[in-house]
């Protein structure tokens, strides 16, 4: 790809290259190898269910996270949004959340990993399917649909697509209440029929109430309804708050003292046998607003060269090249954005283990992947100001690797 002249320092916010810089060249890029990639079969989202169930007796699963103790009545609360670090962070705020912080993870006092991207509708997906993103197929924010060619919003599910074809493989809920489990998911009516709740979440008894406090008292009469139970439980506000106001706002740390209080209010009600876990499917970094934090690919003719379709979200993108562009548009995106961004290829992304363990990724899932992947290792965001403005207008961000982002907890309680 040839470059008739070197970007301006107003344009990303860095200093203009001198003739000094060798072919207005940049310092090397972030090696791939050097993102922490998700700890994918022993410590990561996508091991948590597999695990209980295996303790409970289901047939063909795996105790992937060696750490836990098998009980015969199982609850996952994830509260969305809520990252490991943003607990240590907010002892005052969280401190019934925060004095389990040394018994996560079975007793080691450490978190587990989302999951790349660190999303919602990925992290939901490897949750309730028990597989990673390679393989349950839903590796992002937006990805394209091969068969179409569109971009395909997998937390909206726009456009349609058959949900079924789209994520073929049963949920670990469904495995469990085949094998006799009680198994029940109790959340927002919202999601009841949502194609993500279907592809995701699906099996046993979906129960919605609206308030938090119904959800933690229903969830605990849900663990005592059968000798073995295996019951979901799910709180959306925090996330909604961190995005519109951040997680340095005074609204996003009241809606932490009311998670840390429904915590609480299900850990109380916990009948005999039980284990709860409390989880989250990402964590959430703030991105100031200018241009040296945001970098606005609707306004930047470089990055937008042989680029097709932009897909995924600000720390987490995933780019399609125009056919015959991929090692062009990959260059181009190292050398513009290498120092803030790990940009891969998406099959050095893959033997990187950033969608699961390398050399696992499913066929249908292998072209939703972009041709170039982009994490972004910085507090910066790769923002498409007119084709995503109300994504591009968020205070917090996810996606990512880095630790803010990607270690989420695994609080246990047990009566």
């Amino acid at each position: 790809m040839s470059h008739p002249s070197p970007p301006s320092a107003h344009d990303r916010g860095r200093s203009a290259p001198t003739l000094s810089d060798a072919d207005w060249g940049h310092p090397e890029p972030l090696a791939v190898s050097s993102a922490p990639a998700p700890a994918y079969g022993s410590g990561s989202l996508a091991d948590l269910l597999p695990t209980l169930a295996a303790g409970m007796g289901v047939p063909g699963m795996t105790a992937a996270i060696p750490e836990l103790t098998a009980a015969d009545r199982n609850c996952v609360f994830l509260i969305d949004g809520l990252g490991w670090e943003q607990i240590k962070a907010h002892p005052d705020e969280a401190p019934y959340l925060h004095a389990l912080l040394a018994g996560s993870r079975g007793g080691t006092g450490r978190p587990i990993t989302a999951g790349f991207p660190a999303t919602t509708a990925t992290s939901l997906a490897s949750v309730g399917t028990g597989l990673p993103p390679g393989a349950h197929g839903l590796p992002g924010y937006t990805v394209r649909n091969p068969a179409t060619g569109e971009l395909m919003n997998q937390l909206r599910w726009q456009p349609w697509t058959p949900p079924d074809a789209w994520q073929p493989y049963p949920t670990v809920f469904q495995l469990a209440d085949a094998a006799g489990v009680h198994a029940a998911q109790v959340s927002s009516p919202t999601f009841e029929n949502t194609p993500l709740t279907k592809v995701a979440l699906s099996g046993g008894t979906f129960l919605g109430r609206l308030t938090g406090e119904e959800r933690m008292d229903l969830a605990a009469e849900q663990l005592a309804a059968g000798d073995r139970s295996l019951v979901y439980t799910y709180y959306a506000e925090l996330d909604g708050a961190g995005h519109r106001y951040g997680v340095a706002s005074d609204t996003w740390r009241g809606q932490l003292m009311y998670v840390d209080r429904l915590v609480q209010r299900l850990a109380e009600q916990l009948p005999p046998r039980s284990a709860l876990y409390v989880t989250a499917d990402h964590g959430m970094v703030d991105v100031p607003f200018d241009e040296e934090h945001r970098i606005d690919f609707d306004e930047d003719w470089e990055l937008r060269a042989g680029v097709a379709l932009l897909g995924g979200e600000g720390r987490a993108r995933h780019v399609y090249a125009v056919p015959g562009a991929e090692n062009d548009v990959l260059t181009c995106w190292r050398e513009v954005l290498g120092e803030q961004f790990w940009v891969a290829s998406r099959d050095e992304a893959l033997a990187a283990g950033w969608f699961g363990p390398p050399g696992e990724v499913d066929e249908r899932v292998y072209a939703r992947l972009g041709d170039v992947i982009a994490a972004a290792r910085d507090d910066v965001l790769l923002i498409a100001s007119e084709r995503e403005p109300k994504e591009s207008a968020m205070v917090g961000n996810h996606g990512s690797m880095t630790p803010a982002e990607q270690l989420v907890p695994l609080l246990e309680v047990r009566s």
